[in-house]
């Protein structure tokens, strides 16, 4: 997702170390001013009380995220540690126990279920996986060292309003160490933005439900501008002297150009109607794999903004749903 730094991110840059704050009371002097601005901002004194109990600055957070590991991968190399043999196998099983209530989430949000489960299966390992920092004392740590300060106040804020609304309580907000919350792994400005109450219980439970689950994705790729009904690509072969001919996600054109330039499908599918608009994505350049992308496949990539990620997401769900 945008904002968030991800080990499914093609590349990740290594975190600019600063000084640690030392003095003892600079995080209480933090907290107090964090207080004073929830409470101007409508956020009752009981929430804050609860959610900031026994905060210190997480020193593992501090750790984390300024020793990120800085690697660059292939497609090719991506495509062989997330789209494996044994995810494939696990999202099918996923896809075959939900398949009812994914078929209900759809019917609201028009949103295929196999991009779905592709992006569950990518961000949490399908609910196993969805990080065990407690939210707010990741984010008050990172506001407070200073490095993105003023992103990580917002996104504490925010927090504290999910707090204040009763969705969950301080000690289930789990999540990862830069504050990615839940089994879709949403920033909390992404959570009041976009999570459901799709089970109708009351409360938005990316955590534990589901139902939340499943519909705060779909209805994040549906205010993105999924279209209900199309692909969001496929795997194509190239005629002779295009491979250098196309200008990536960008260069859009209807299928029927492509036709004529020599795109063919290389999945047994046909292709989108003539009309429809369609960039040619080679990953990996010249040479290698292609893809014709739809205008779906942009919106999978407002979900986190890497081709490679987009790709994986619609591979997976193309072969859960087989």
């Amino acid at each position: 997702m945008l904002n968030r730094r991800s080990l499914l991110a093609v590349s990740l840059s290594t975190a600019i170390a600063v000084p640690a704050r030392a003095a003892p009371d600079s995080f209480a002097g933090f907290l107090a001013g964090m207080r004073a601005e929830a409470r101007r901002a409508g956020i009752s004194a009981a929430t804050l009380d609860r959610a900031f109990a026994g905060v210190q600055p997480n020193q593992k957070v501090i750790e984390r995220d300024r020793h990120q590991p800085e690697f660059t991968l292939t497609w090719a190399e991506y495509r062989a540690r997330l789209v494996s043999d044994q995810r494939i196998a696990n999202g099918r099983a996923a896809y075959q126990q939900n398949r009812a209530l994914l078929a209900s989430v759809r019917e609201r949000f028009g949103v295929d279920p196999g991009v779905i489960t592709g992006i569950w299966g990518l961000e949490s390992n399908f609910g196993a996986g969805m990080g065990d920092f407690h939210v707010v004392e990741a984010l008050a740590t990172l506001a407070w060292e200073g490095r993105r300060a003023s992103f990580f106040r917002g996104e504490l804020l925010a927090a504290l309003r999910i707090l204040d609304h009763g969705d969950v309580t301080p000690g289930r907000m789990l999540g990862s160490y830069a504050g990615a919350m839940g089994q879709p792994q949403f920033m909390p400005s992404s959570y009041l933005s976009y999570a459901v109450d799709f089970e109708g219980h009351g409360r938005r439970d990316i955590w534990t439900s589901r139902p939340d689950v499943f519909g705060s994705i779909a209805n994040y790729l549906a205010r993105s501008g999924w279209r209900a009904g199309e692909s969001w690509g496929q795997p194509v072969a190239l005629g002779a002297g295009l491979e250098r001919a196309a200008g990536g996600r960008d260069d859009r054109r209807p299928v029927s150009e492509w036709l004529r330039l020599g795109v063919r499908p290389a999945d047994g599918r046909p292709l989108a109607r003539p009309d429809v608009p369609a960039a040619l994505v080679q990953p990996d350049g010249a040479g290698g794999e292609a893809f014709l992308v739809y205008a779906n496949f942009g919106a999978i990539r407002r979900y986190n903004p890497s081709d490679f990620y987009a790709l994986a997401v619609g591979l997976l769900g193309d072969r859960f749903t087989a």
